[in-house]
Order: structure tokens, then C-alpha cells, then sequence
């Protein structure tokens, strides 16, 4: 997708679609490194390929495992990790933050750099971690890209406490290779909340998946027993994250949006967008054919934690600066640190478009104005490029920067878009 502006298409009546969405990118990532320590080949099917994904696959080629294109699939190779390379992150928190515990498994030192962005997103917890657990490792101290993991092909593993307060992958990336070091390891939180505790519970479900014995009993405290990991042979669940622009669509323009497949029982946080929706006023359907949003009358002001389901904050925000009262969203300090300061970022384009934005400690809080068009800035996220798109749905002459940015998550995106907005729903419906 061309790194362009965008002129947002402004909806001309209640849209009625069908939109298949590609895999979760939470999941194809979780599956791609549980793949790599696996004791024999993996297949993913139906996995997500967008910029992300793609820079995990090749992180692994790096560490010496094959990742295959077979049809829609991929197939995974493990093979002993080696080091001597290079990893290249992009933006992608999962790359740099799962990718490091696998390198200190590794025959050799393996450096990681990545985009400016990525450059000053946290990662001390996580190399802090890597150190107490017998891993070398290279920053100057920084806590921050580029570093070197120091691999000696083993990895003695045990208890380790960290905080976590700024992103559960902290979590997550040393659970995913704790079955193969020696001792296993215990991840013990203690700081403030961990946010997105569901992306803890995927990943503590896909290790399950392989085989692996995790201890999740204890409050802040997770236990990976060492072991082999098991061969994967998986179907990716769609992205639910992604799903929220589209759904969206149905409650700005009184229509209708239909996502087949959506998982009756799923892990994903992205689930949670079927309450706000719900809350928002939407009529929100859920059986085994998959999930349907409908539009009503309008859109509801709401006062909403996004704790466990951060990811949706900037869709979220966008609808409440269409409501037609104010709303207050609570829980997400922490995506300040995500690909850009999100709430800066949402705070700065919803107030220059008209409307009422304040930041609070945790969160925003949105009093609706007359909207009127102009540039949306993106700062690189992807997550940006979705919400320019709802406002643009309602606003006319929105303009999203750079939106090839959002082929982070979903290269397909603008044509899904293009695709909803001509489908109509029938005149006598």
C-alpha cells in the first residue's frame, strides 16, 4: 500500500455488508514462535500477512527456522536457532518483545534495530528480565532498541520480577521460549496494573495449544514448566482488533455490518468491541454464522475502561467525537507508549477537526462539536489510519495522512473499505 494521503470517503447513505477479515496478528505471531521451538514442522493456516507478521517471519528465518509459503498457509521449519544476524522490528512491539528470549537461545549474538518510532517504545523490563534469567545482553543501558542478545545456544531460566505496567508483551514474549530454557521460568508482575491482560491469557492458551504446562493460578505470577513444544497444525481466528472500524461503520451510518466466523469463545480483546458497541446504541448479534452490528438512531456518549481492549481506543474515540454526548474512556495510560503517543495523537487531530478533547491521567474525555474536515494526521500508527477513516465516514473532507501505514496490521485495508461503503443496504429493507 502507497505510504499517500487519503481522502476518507464520506458514507452517502446506511451501508449493508459483508466484510471477511484477515487473520488476528496476535495470534500469528504467537504461533509463529511457538512454531520456531517446536520438535517438528507447524502449519499455520489462513495466518495474517501484513507488515508485522511478515518481520516475525523473517526475524525467525534470521534465528535459522523456515517459514514457507504454502498456498494461504505458512509452514514452519524449526531448526536449530542460530545467531550472527540481524533483526529488523519495524514497529512491531511483538517482534521486539517476544523475538529477544528466542535470541538468548541462540549460538551467537543477534542484534535488534528497528523503525525512529520503535526507538523509543520501553523494552528495559523485558532485557532486565533477560539479564536476571543469565542472558547477556547489549544496550548501553538505554532499555530501548538497538541491543544485542548475546545467545550461548542455552538459557538457565527461573524466577524473575518485572513490571509489567507498561505492556503485558513484556509478559508474554518470556512465556513464549520459558519452555525451552533449562529451569523454565516464573514471571512475577509487581508494579500497576498490567494492561491487556487478555493478550496474557492468549498467550498463556496458544502455549497450552503446544503442550506446554503453564501455572496461571496465582495473580501476577505465571509458571512455565520446561518442556518440549509441541507441532502446531492451527486455523487463525480472524483479527477482532481490526474489526472494529468496520463495525463501527454500521453505528455512524445507520446501517448494517456483518463479520462471518467471529469466535463464540476467543481471547482475543478485540471481543470486547461488541459491549461498546452495544453500549454506543448499536444492536449487536452474535450466532454461529458469525457477528452483526446494526445501526440505530445515533450514537451514545459513553464512559468505557478499554484496560483489556486498548487496541480499540482510537475507533472508540472516534465515534465518541460523533455522539451526541460527551464520553470519558478510561484504563489506557499506557498506549502513550504504543507506535506514537495515541493519547496525544487522538487528543491533537479529533481537537483540530472541532471537537472537545481533553486528556486525563488514564485516558480522554470527549465533548462532541461540529466536526469539520481537514488533514488527519497519523504519526505512523496504524490504528490512526482507522479512526480518520470512521470520522471521514461522517465528516466530509478528511484527509488521512500516510495511510500505507496501516499496512502494519492490514495491507488490505482501504479495499475492504472501498468494498463496505459499495454495499448498500436495499431501499425497502
Amino acid at each position: 500500500m502507497p505510504s499517500a494521503d487519503w481522502p476518507a470517503p464520506t458514507a452517502t447513505g446506511p451501508v449493508g455488508a459483508r466484510v471477511v477479515l484477515p487473520g488476528s496478528k496476535s495470534l500469528t505471531n504467537r504461533y509463529l514462535v511457538l512454531a520456531a521451538l517446536a520438535s517438528d514442522v507447524s502449519r499455520l493456516r489462513a495466518p495474517l500477512r501484513s507488515r508485522d507478521t511478515l518481520l516475525m517471519a523473517q526475524a525467525l528465518r534470521t534465528l535459522g527456522a523456515r517459514v514457507d509459503d504454502v498456498e494461504d498457509d505458512w509452514v514452519v521449519t524449526p531448526g536449530p536457532l542460530t545467531g550472527g544476524g540481524s533483526v529488523d522490528c519495524g514497529l512491531a512491539g511483538n517482534v521486539m518483545r517476544f523475538v529477544p528470549p528466542l535470541a538468548g537461545l541462540a549460538d551467537g549474538p543477534v542484534r535488534f534495530d528497528g523503525d525512529a518510532h520503535a526507538r523509543v517504545r520501553p523494552m528495559a523490563p523485558v532485557l532486565g528480565a533477560l539479564r536476571a534469567l543469565g542472558v547477556e545482553v547489549d544496550d548501553d543501558r538505554r532499555g530501548s532498541l538497538p541491543f544485542t542478545v548475546r545467545g550461548t545456544g542455552a538459557v538457565r531460566g527461573g524466577a524473575v520480577t518485572l513490571d509489567a505496567s507498561a505492556s503485558s508483551q513484556f509478559v508474554s514474549g518470556l512465556l513464549l521460549s520459558g519452555a525451552r530454557f533449562e529451569q523454565g521460568v516464573t514471571v512475577h508482575h509487581d508494579g500497576k496494573a498490567v494492561p491487556s491482560l487478555p493478550h496474557i491469557e492468549m498467550t498463556v492458551e496458544t502455549l497450552r495449544d503446544a503442550g506446554v504446562v503453564v501455572d496461571d493460578a496465582d495473580v501476577h505470577t505465571w509458571r512455565v514448566e520446561p518442556s518440549e513444544v509441541n507441532a502446531l497444525d492451527v486455523q487463525v481466528e480472524p483479527d477482532l482488533s481490526n474489526a472494529a472500524q468496520f463495525l463501527a461503520a454500521a453505528l455512524v451510518t445507520g446501517g448494517r455490518v456483518h463479520v462471518p466466523g467471529w469466535p463464540q469463545y476467543t481471547t482475543q480483546g478485540g471481543d470486547f468491541v461488541r459491549e461498546v458497541l452495544d453500549m454506543m446504541g448499536a444492536d449487536v448479534h452474535l450466532d454461529r454464522a458469525g457477528l452483526t452490528v446494526s445501526g440505530g438512531d445515533g450514537i451514545s456518549g459513553v464512559d468505557v475502561d478499554l484496560r483489556g481492549s486498548s487496541e480499540l481506543t482510537p475507533v472508540v474515540a472516534a465515534l465518541c467525537a460523533l455522539a451526541d454526548s460527551p464520553s470519558i474512556i478510561r484504563g489506557v495510560a499506557h498506549i502513550r507508549g504504543h507506535e506514537t503517543d495515541r493519547l496525544a495523537a487522538l487528543r491533537t487531530e479529533l481537537t483540530d477537526l472541532g471537537a472537545q478533547v481533553d486528556e486525563t491521567d488514564d485516558g480522554l474525555r470527549i465533548t462532541p462539536k461540529p466536526l469539520h474536515g481537514g488533514p488527519f494526521h497519523t504519526y505512523a500508527d496504524h490504528r490512526m489510519v482507522m479512526a480518520g477513516a470512521v470520522l471521514g465516514l461522517a465528516v466530509e473532507g478528511v484527509v488521512v495522512e500516510d495511510v500505507g501505514t496501516v499496512a502494519k496490521t492490514m495491507p488490505s485495508f482501504t479495499e475492504l473499505w472501498d468494498d463496505m461503503l459499495s454495499q448498500r443496504v436495499p431501499a425497502d429493507a
